[in-house]
């Protein structure tokens, strides 16, 4: 049985990180994959599509929940070089794009269990799952120690560097 996170007629790859997960993973200087209208910020600062956050500047802590789709790895490999925040993907760690930018540059990684219902742009819950197991991965020691410390997110935490 499909979700409606997989299901092709959805039209759509933008999902909202649910708030309580946010409420978790402390503060962000920048959200460069927001929405245009949101229910909730993510970041001090938020570009949407309409500012083309891939080509914007990033700077300090980041909070990217990349479109679940074909762009997804151009916004993996910009996070790894950023190098500071919390990158939130699909647990898919046997595709090229999780080796190339994940394995080898991030700090951790915390695998959540169960899968996450994340929200419409209007802030309401989807109905259905995402469909497959999320990561929520760091950057950088600080990060890596506030999601060791999420404790309202169930799920097991792997140290990649020191």
């Amino acid at each position: 049985m499909k979700t409606e996170h997989r299901m092709p007629t959805m039209g759509k790859d933008e999902w909202l990180t649910p708030p309580w997960i946010m409420a978790e993973l402390g503060e962000f200087d920048l959200d460069p994959c927001s929405p245009v209208n949101r229910p909730w910020d993510t970041g001090k600062a938020h570009y949407t599509l309409f500012d083309n956050g891939l080509n914007k500047e990033w700077k300090g802590r980041v909070w990217c929940n990349p479109p679940y789709g074909r762009e997804a790895e151009k916004w993996m490999a910009r996070m790894a070089d950023h190098g500071n925040g919390i990158l939130m993907l699909m647990a898919r760690t046997e595709t090229k794009a999780f080796f190339d930018h994940v394995w080898d540059k991030a700090h951790s990684i915390l695998f959540m269990k169960g899968r996450v219902n994340f929200c419409h742009v209007n802030g309401t819950m989807a109905k259905g799952n995402a469909g497959a197991p999320s990561c929520l991965i760091s950057y950088d020691a600080k990060s890596s120690h506030i999601l060791l410390c999420a404790s309202k997110i169930e799920g097991k935490f792997i140290r990649l560097q020191e």
